[in-house]
């Protein structure tokens, strides 16, 4: 899947773009199969909210470790995933920086802070934003289910003043109430972004997002792969985050078949 000039300008523009139904009912469903494997693990790898629901699954995309998965492996390896990103990275070179489910549980599944992915990035040790996320949705999502919400153009502010949160059962670095009332104020209509299940929206690492509360009788769950140029990739040292957070396979990642979601089930 190519990207037109259209869709590359509009990226620029707004930090942001959607596919919807770019992936079929029989891929979403052997990707929730395995979401539903991978929620009954109890290792680190497997964050999860106050209330014991599952918060965050990371490192789905590995050939090894716990929480391994054949299909999301084939995902990222998919033309659907790489060919957009490696266009708006700028490079043929990429790699994924961590793959993360979240993983809304039905009524208890909490939210996601105003924040830029960046800023936990760059206290990585990510040397530039040239960095992005491709987010595939494998439910319907609605606003009520706790969908993502961009606001547009804001990844060209640069990287932000940010503060941790420890509200939920992830640690995350946001934006300060007051300094994103300002930005809200300043900034274009907040875009709900919301679809099929199969829809999927790729983003800049500096573009402003959040997600509600899922009040739905269904839970919600979304895979985040996040990609990085390999030439961007941080250097790693004893205070370096955990594998499952930021890879150490920085090696350029290959493109394989688009149809390898399904046959790998």
């Amino acid at each position: 899947m190519e990207l037109t000039a259209a869709q590359r300008a509009q990226f620029e523009r707004e930090g942001f773009l959607v596919f919807p139904d770019l992936f079929s009912a029989a891929e979403v469903a052997v990707m929730r199969q395995e979401v539903e494997r991978l929620s009954k693990i109890q290792a680190e790898e497997v964050v999860r909210e106050h209330t014991g629901g599952v918060k965050a699954l990371f490192r789905v995309h590995e050939d090894d470790g716990v929480t391994a998965s054949a299909p999301f492996r084939a995902l990222v390896r998919t033309p659907r995933v790489q060919r957009p990103v490696r266009q708006v990275l700028g490079t043929e070179e990429i790699y994924v920086y961590h793959t993360k489910i979240n993983a809304k549980p039905a009524i208890e599944g909490t939210h996601w802070m105003w924040h830029q992915d960046y800023n936990s990035w760059s206290k990585d040790g990510c040397p530039t934003p040239n960095m992005a996320t491709f987010n595939v949705m494998l439910n319907d999502t609605t606003e009520f289910s706790g969908g993502l919400y961009m606001l547009p153009g804001t990844h060209r502010l640069g990287l932000l003043e940010s503060v941790m949160d420890t509200s939920t059962g992830y640690k995350l670095w946001t934006i300060p109430k007051e300094k994103m009332i300002e930005v809200l104020r300043a900034s274009p209509p907040v875009v709900p972004v919301t679809g099929k299940a199969g829809t999927a929206v790729l983003f800049h690492c500096n573009v402003l997002h959040a997600s509600g509360h899922n009040l739905s009788a269904e839970d919600r769950w979304h895979i985040y792969i996040s990609c990085n140029a390999s030439a961007n990739a941080p250097a790693f040292g004893p205070q370096s985050r955990p594998d499952w957070v930021t890879s150490r396979n920085t090696g350029p990642l290959p493109m394989e078949a688009d149809s390898a979601i399904v046959k790998a089930a």
